[in-house]
């Protein structure tokens, strides 16, 4: 084995640009889709077996994977604090014991070795943060699944950058499109995936140089996901059809922008403050974790809707029955608790992503604004949320991931809605204009641009 990649990889680094990309293109592209069919596995059925057999809670599903509107109550309320509590603790004495650096959120991670050494990822810790992270997410975590798939592909990437002996540009390049390839995989969304790769890795600037081979290991990501998974975008299609036939009412894009802007910065602010509260607090790193699940679990039982990774909420909060069926009180109040319980569940040491939970963040701000609107009968709110949840979602974690445009596309490929555009730039554009006042970041890895990068590399000797 060492041979054949050996001689792969000196004809890797002899091949000209076309031929080279388009290689390392379609092998990163297929890990990372294959990565992320086994991770997505993963975790259903580790949650039919921890939330739906033991403690007998089903969570919403999205369209995209068969929808339903779960359970309208808890049969055995007490065990949802035990098994938050327990996978918890599991997730968190693996982590220790294995692979510490597959503690947390994982993109954070991936992205250092990006501006760092491209090849300083553990195979090891892929393989602890896949089950660490179904363990958290399945028993009802708040947290996102992309975190895992971008480490998976990005210790792959990793993997390869050793094996193959490439060199420290194209090992950076390969672990970064790792990143987009697999969170446009776990999201089919191909073309985000791409642009995502170009623009993750630095606050206010963009790596042209990933975006070629992004189209190519992206494509191939979505294409053997959905070979095994389907094609169907995550959230089918939400009706979010909205006619713009006067100028005023664009007005409400810019109210959700700047919302949104507020409530992602609070995110950032309350998961790293969180981070660091938990550092300075006795107890060990699985005890830790351990509390924070108990803590979730608690909170889940007066909001059941911060349970898990929250995607079929987000879409019952796209259609108007189902949105006008939850109280009030809860769809505004929720935004803040689904950071807290983020918080809890991540930011304790717990394992998995900050990305959907983000999303799902947006979408009960944009639904709390349109419930409002609706309530006072506002002149220019729709008689469908559809456009305010999905613009919500693209612009809550778009700013505060300081990658406005790529989560903008992706959450239009996991909606199916293209038709937000003109309203969906206003309000991404107010927020990414909001948050660029700040240096507040979800991604503390990420660099301000390329310039203060390659200034660090030359600095420490990397370059």
């Amino acid at each position: 084995m060492a041979a054949a990649g050996g001689r792969f990889g000196a004809s890797i680094r002899k091949s000209g640009y076309l031929q080279k990309w388009l290689l390392l293109g379609v092998t990163i592209g297929a890990v990372a889709g294959l990565g992320a069919v086994v991770f997505y596995l993963a975790l259903r059925y580790t949650g039919e077996f921890l939330l739906g057999y033991l403690a007998g809670y089903h969570i919403p599903r999205p369209a995209g994977e068969g929808g339903g509107r779960g359970s309208a109550g808890f049969v055995r309320p007490w065990a949802i604090p035990l098994v938050t509590t327990g996978a918890a603790l599991l997730s968190a004495f693996l982590v220790v014991k294995l692979a510490p650096e597959a503690t947390g959120h994982g993109t954070d991670q991936a992205i250092e070795a990006v501006h760092t050494d491209p090849r300083a990822i553990r195979f090891r810790a892929v393989l602890v943060k896949l089950v660490a992270s179904a363990l958290t997410i399945g028993s009802g975590g708040s947290a996102g699944r992309e975190g895992p798939t971008a480490q998976i592909s990005a210790g792959f990437c990793s993997l390869l950058t050793r094996r193959l002996n490439l060199s420290d540009e194209d090992g950076r390049i390969a672990v970064a499109l790792g990143i987009g390839a697999g969170i446009g995989a776990i999201f089919a969304a191909p073309l985000g995936g791409a642009v995502l790769a170009a623009s993750i890795t630095y606050r206010d600037d963009f790596d042209y140089r990933c975006l070629l081979p992004g189209f190519v290991t992206s494509g191939t990501a979505y294409a053997v996901l959905g070979a095994f998974l389907g094609f169907d975008p995550l959230f089918g299609y939400i009706d979010a059809e909205y006619r713009f036939e006067r100028a005023w009412p664009l007005l409400w894009f810019v109210v959700i922008g700047a919302v949104a802007a507020a409530v992602g910065y609070l995110y950032a602010r309350a998961f790293h403050a969180s981070v660091r509260l938990t550092r300075r607090l006795p107890g060990g790193p699985v005890l830790k974790p351990a509390v924070g699940g108990l803590l979730v679990g608690l909170l889940g039982l007066v909001i059941p809707q911060v349970l898990g990774s929250g995607y079929g909420w987000a879409q019952l909060a796209a259609d108007r029955g189902a949105l006008m069926a939850i109280p009030l009180w809860i769809i505004i109040v929720l935004p803040v608790a689904k950071i807290v319980a983020t918080s809890l569940s991540i930011g304790t040491g717990g394992s998995g992503g900050l990305f959907g939970p983000g999303i799902v963040i947006g979408a009960f701000v944009g639904a709390a604004v349109w419930r409002l609107g609706e309530l006072w009968a506002m002149p220019g709110v729709p008689h469908q949320p559809g456009i305010f949840v999905v613009v919500g979602m693209m612009t809550c974690f778009g700013s505060v991931a300081r990658a406005p445009l790529a989560i903008m596309i992706m959450v239009a490929e996991m909606t199916g809605s293209f038709s937000v555009v003109p309203g969906a730039i206003l309000a991404v554009g107010v927020a990414a204009l909001l948050m660029s006042r700040t240096n507040v970041t979800i991604y503390e890895a990420q660099r301000l641009d390329r310039e203060a990068a390659e200034a660090a590399r030359r600095v420490s000797g990397q370059a």
